[in-house]
């Protein structure tokens, strides 16, 4: 959005995000909540970061900071995460049990406001690619004004299930559907899950979209401006 409002490179860009970044965390969270021990307040938010796309727990992130020689409380954490919620820097997204239809409360998935916060911070790495994407489709998501959560299904993952009154979506984000494991183990818990529910995969891929036994595999910026020009 910024680049789009000015003449910006990708450097100056991601300064922009930082500035607005270390403006929240310092002013609005740390100075308004007393945080004393500043650097161990930023490696929490760094350990969200690079976990973007992933579900975790406040006792992960204790057991993380131990094993780096650092002590923090479980409870520090959770108020850690509810400030930033707060400050609205990072939003959280609860698992979802598909198969006791209840939401649970461990194992949540966290996601940045703006995507470029992760690589102002920690700078690019393609491995993050995935994970990124998995932003995007969360927020866009909730712009539809869907409810989003992580499908948990025996002891698998599916990416989201966003429920809208009636309407229910199951859906799976990966780079690229080409290669025989990824599509598998994308497809698997979609696979599963027994009612009729639209099921859908989308990646990158331009040249391979196409239906599985009723799941559908769609091109994500396809699926983004589609839905935009309605």
């Amino acid at each position: 959005p910024i680049v789009a409002l000015g003449n910006f490179d990708e450097n100056s860009t991601y300064q922009i995000v930082e500035g607005i970044y270390n403006s929240v965390i310092t002013s609005d969270i740390a100075k308004r909540h007393n945080i004393t021990n500043f650097d161990l307040f930023n490696r929490v938010i760094k350990y969200i970061i690079e976990n973007v796309g992933k579900t975790f727990s406040a006792n992960a992130i204790v057991k993380f900071l131990k094993n780096e020689g650092r002590s923090l409380s479980v409870e520090s954490v959770y108020n850690y995460l509810e400030w930033l919620e707060k400050a609205f820097v990072i939003y959280r997204c609860q698992r979802y049990d598909m198969q006791g239809k209840n939401v649970l409360k461990t194992q949540e998935k966290f996601y940045l406001a703006d995507a470029s916060l992760k690589y102002c911070i920690m700078g690019f790495n393609p491995k993050s690619i995935a994970a990124m994407l998995e932003n995007i489709v969360y927020f866009e998501l909730r712009r539809r004004g869907y409810e989003v959560y992580v499908g948990k299904l025996y002891q698998k993952e599916v990416d989201f299930v966003a429920i809208c009154q009636s309407e229910k979506i199951y859906i799976q984000v990966t780079e690229s559907m080409l290669a025989p494991e990824t599509r598998a183990r994308e497809l698997r818990p979609l696979e599963l899950i027994p009612d009729n529910y639209e099921k859908l995969v989308l990646s990158m891929d331009r040249s391979f979209v196409t239906s599985y036994e009723g799941i559908r595999a769609e091109n994500l910026i396809d699926w983004l401006l589609e839905e935009r020009s309605r």
